[in-house]
Order: C-alpha cells, then structure tokens, then sequence
C-alpha cells in the first residue's frame, strides 16, 4: 500500500511539475506583449484593447497553473511557524490534516463553482464587453476550473504522500520536492 501511495503522489507531483513548467512559458509571452503594447501606445499613439485583455489573460494563466507546482515544491505560504521545528512524524500529520481538511476542501467546492462559472460563460459565448476584445471569455474561466481541478488533485497527492510517510516510507525533508526527477 506505501508504495501504491508513493506512486500515486508522485504521479500527481510529475503532472502539476509539467503544468507549472509549461505555464512558466507564459511569462516571457506575456513580458513579449507588454512591450509591444507600450511601443504601440506610447511609441505611436495607438492602444489596442485586445493587447491589455490578453496581458491581464496570461498573467492570470501564469499564476493560476503555479497553484499545484508550488505545493509540490513547498513554495506555497505555510502559516504554521513551528513546522520545521517539529519531527517528521509530526510534520506529516499536520500536513496531512491540513491538505485534507482545509485545502481539499476549498479547492473542491471553488473547482465546482469555477466549473459553473466555466459552462455559463462557455453556453452564453461569453466575449470581452469591448468591441475589440477577446473573444473568448470563457477561456480564463476555463482556466480558473483546470487550475483548481490540479490543486486538488494534487492535494490527493501530497496527502498520499504523507500517509505514506506515516505508515514507514521515508519522510521528505522540510522543504524536499516531490518529484522524482
């Protein structure tokens, strides 16, 4: 069963590492159409809507498709001050319980909501309420679904894992990635 966990966590520790690398790439693109918009509108005195919407559309991107890559590298905010301090024994129950009472939930309930959302815009074709918009609204809103889908898969995942921690398999060092690389 300890290695079907381990397995399991680091599957879901491989896909949210390829996820976050890929949407990685969207900060150079995004960095990319800046510039051209200030070029454009300070350069030659014309703006365009679809270059500002499509800005605000990757960084969202960028930083939504991070969630699950953070957690698998410990980069996300711990509250806890006293987590490095404590035993792995410890530590892996606090994780444990965290993941599966708080973050499983809210990642849940807002991926459910998110899906709403998504299917709402997506069944009205929903547009930018410029003229000269983005024409696909319901594209972030797809996004917000698959980024909250991910982090609660990959909370199953860091649970597994520390379950696994908690029935003898080696316990990661604060700090220790996932992966396996």
């Amino acid at each position: 069963m300890t290695q079907a966990l381990l397995r399991f966590s680091q599957a879901t520790a491989a896909l949210s590492t390829r996820v976050g690398e890929a949407a990685a790439w969207l900060y150079p693109v995004l960095g990319a159409v800046l510039i051209v918009n200030v070029a454009l509108r300070y350069g030659f005195g014309r703006g365009f809507i679809e270059l500002e919407e499509l800005q605000w559309h990757l960084y969202a991107a960028g930083f939504l498709l991070a969630y699950a890559y953070a957690m698998v590298n410990d980069d996300h905010v711990r509250v806890d001050l006293l987590h490095a301090r404590f035993s792995p024994r410890t530590r892996a129950w606090v994780e444990l319980v965290g993941t599966l009472a708080l973050l499983l939930p809210f990642a849940l309930i807002t991926a459910a909501s998110a899906w709403d959302f998504f299917v709402q815009s997506w069944d009205m074709g929903e547009r930018s309420s410029m003229p000269s918009g983005l024409p696909a609204r319901w594209a972030i809103k797809g996004v917000l679904f698959f980024a909250l889908a991910l982090l609660a898969i990959q909370a199953l995942g860091t649970a597994a894992r520390q379950l696994a921690t908690l029935l003898g398999a080696p316990a990661d060092p604060p700090h220790a990635r996932e992966t396996s690389t």
